[in-house]
């Protein structure tokens, strides 16, 4: 029994877990985001890439210096010398720029203005909610106005002009 009662315990810790706002969360960011990485991969290699190329070269890779000489392929088939692979890393740099260009002026600007726009619609909506409250308010103290200026002045309903406590 003791058993059975932990285990049931445990499930529900763990059903606890993941019925949290954030883990649920948390993967749909992780699939959405693997989704994005393709769509923006597709958009450097198939657009960015080629233009790129037609300027200059597709790939940088090739380019190195020797530290130390000589940097070549021996007899054995292993590398001598010290090679520093700059190409690789100007590569690597250059789709890291071109990949955030792409992620901020494709999505996130974008985005940025929808979201900046739909707060400018929310926020005239609120301030036409709020006219249409201030006017209820002055309507509702105009109405107030007039019944104590009714009251003040005798006009009471029934000929009560006269009543002790002014009604």
């Amino acid at each position: 029994m003791m058993g059975e009662k932990k285990k049931e315990s445990v499930l529900a810790g763990f059903k606890a877990f993941l019925m949290r706002g954030n883990v649920v969360d948390l993967a749909v960011a992780v699939v959405i985001g693997a989704a994005f990485t393709n769509i923006v991969n597709s958009v450097v290699k198939g657009i960015i890439s080629p233009v790129v190329g037609a300027v200059g070269t597709k790939s940088l890779d090739g380019y190195t210096s020797c530290l130390k000489a000589p940097c070549e392929i021996g007899p054995d088939g292993q590398p001598t010398g010290v090679e520093i692979l700059w190409g690789s890393v100007l590569n690597a740099t250059l789709t890291f720029v071109i990949t955030a260009a792409v992620v901020y002026f494709l999505m996130v600007l974008p985005m940025s203005k929808y979201l900046a726009r739909q707060e400018d619609r929310r926020k005239a909506r609120e301030g036409v909610q709020e006219i249409v409250e201030i006017t209820e308010l002055e309507v509702l103290k105009e109405i107030r106005d007039h019944l104590v200026a009714q009251r003040a002045g005798g006009g009471g309903v029934g000929g009560q002009a006269g009543s002790r406590d002014g009604f």
